[in-house]
């Protein structure tokens, strides 16, 4: 019996065997069958869906950045850390304080830098969009992860600026325009710190009175004064809507003549006749009017945020800065926080964009930007926590301003080249006393008719 249920056993195999190769040639399809779930069983990779493989980063590799009041030690701390994540990149820097004069005929002959951080003098981000030398990054800056795997944008204080509907630039330093003053000298002294426009005016009387000029500003750089009083002044008297700055950015017809910029204008020039400004500023550069200002030449200036840093190795003993972010507002309107950015791009031309993607993703992480908190004194355009950072008081009390209810941050704009060259001028002129206060609006209408 045991030999009849093998041979019987061993046909059935045999039978079992061969229905399963004849199911297995047929063409017929199962429909009712589940898939099957074996962990054996592996899906089918289409050669689509594979990952696609990174680029490798190396051959050379150069960036062109501005050395001014924040320094270069930053710069090349964290440069030394991307060479040390790519040892195959040749880099090279081309930096300094006179580096956007230098780089320009490169930039004209179509042969730029792979990355430039557009700060300083000579430099201006929306005359290079419209010379058509930066890359586009709409859809990829929208997608790029830090170093740390975080989306880059959401990371970001201000946003990308929009070039109608494009994006260009990343903003890299974040800051704002204000005047500066000495808190240890006011206290002394017992001056009221400025809220407002006539507590402003009202202190400047009594600094004039002791012998100390009021207001010092750099007359060789007229975007100091323009970013530090006039372009608060302009949201103020427009029932505090920024929208203004950005009629100005696109050259709209009206923009620079309209109440807002008058009225604006006419508290200019009541400074001026009364004397609140240091004659010595209108042929001044910056350095030299600050020191004026570290010296108790004169009270207070118009600055941005890099002043302390830029100015670390003067500071008298004792000196403590104060910053005010606006002072023409009139009494019980709210401060206007008139911020720039410094930004970084990839030029169009660049000869090596993976490179130049990978830098950007490596420096705009929370710990690049404590580090730049602690070495220049200065905000990156990165959201961090600087409490237990060297940031410092005159940042983390600019930071209070901006999150406080009492300030209105208006947007980041900036007019190109050609407008922004003819509204230094009209202002310098006006402060001299060499046109009116319609002359100056004649002025700006004119180029912005001209940029349109």
């Amino acid at each position: 019996m045991g030999k009849k249920f093998k041979k019987r056993a061993a046909w059935g195999m045999v039978f079992f065997i061969v229905l399963l190769a004849l199911s297995g040639c047929s063409g017929a399809k199962e429909t009712n069958t589940p898939p099957s779930t074996k962990p054996t069983d592996t899906p089918k990779v289409e050669e689509s869906e594979k990952p696609a493989e990174e680029p490798k980063i190396s051959g050379d590799f150069e960036i062109q950045y501005f050395v001014g009041g924040y320094g270069d030690a930053w710069w090349k701390e964290v440069i030394g850390e991307f060479q040390e994540k790519y040892p195959d990149l040749k880099i090279k820097q081309s930096a300094g304080s006179q580096i956007n004069e230098q780089m320009k005929p490169r930039w004209i002959q179509g042969n730029p830098p792979d990355v430039v951080y557009i700060d300083g003098a000579g430099s201006n981000e929306t005359q290079m969009v419209q010379d058509d030398q930066l890359m586009e990054i709409t859809d990829w800056v929208k997608q790029a992860n830090n170093v740390d795997g975080e989306n880059l944008v959401s990371n970001l204080i201000a946003a990308p600026q929009d070039f109608g509907g494009k994006n260009y630039t990343i903003p890299l330093v974040f800051g704002s325009w204000g005047t500066f003053y000495d808190a240890s000298l006011f206290e002394d002294k017992g001056w009221t710190v400025p809220q407002d426009w006539e507590s402003f005016m009202a202190t400047s009387e009594q600094i004039k009175a002791s012998g100390i000029n009021p207001y010092i500003h750099t007359g060789k750089y007229p975007y100091y004064i323009v970013g530090g009083l006039l372009n608060s002044g302009f949201v103020a008297e427009n029932g505090d809507n920024p929208q203004i700055l950005k009629d100005q950015e696109a050259a709209k017809e009206g923009s620079f003549n309209n109440d807002a910029v008058k009225k604006t204008l006419s508290k200019l020039v009541d400074m001026r006749d009364k004397g609140y400004f240091d004659n010595a500023s209108y042929g001044m550069n910056h350095t030299d009017s600050q020191m004026l200002f570290l010296q108790h030449k004169d009270a207070m200036i118009p600055n941005g945020l890099w002043l302390e840093n830029e100015m670390s190795k003067d500071v008298p003993a004792g000196f403590k800065f104060g910053f005010i972010p606006s002072v023409m507002q009139n009494a019980g309107g709210k401060f206007i926080a008139i911020p720039y950015t410094s930004n970084i791009a990839i030029a169009k031309k660049a000869k090596n964009p993976d490179a130049a993607k990978a830098f950007i993703e490596f420096i705009f992480t929370k710990q690049a930007a404590v580090r730049w908190a602690e070495i220049t004194g200065a905000l990156m355009n990165v959201k961090a926590d600087l409490e237990s950072s060297g940031a410092s008081n005159v940042v983390k009390k600019a930071m209070n301003y901006f999150n406080g209810s009492d300030t209105i941050v208006a947007p980041v704009f900036k007019l190109n080249a050609d407008l922004e060259q003819a509204q230094n001028d009209a202002t310098i002129a006006l402060l001299q006393k060499t046109i009116t206060p319609d002359e100056w609006i004649d002025r700006m209408e004119k180029a912005a008719a001209k940029a349109r």
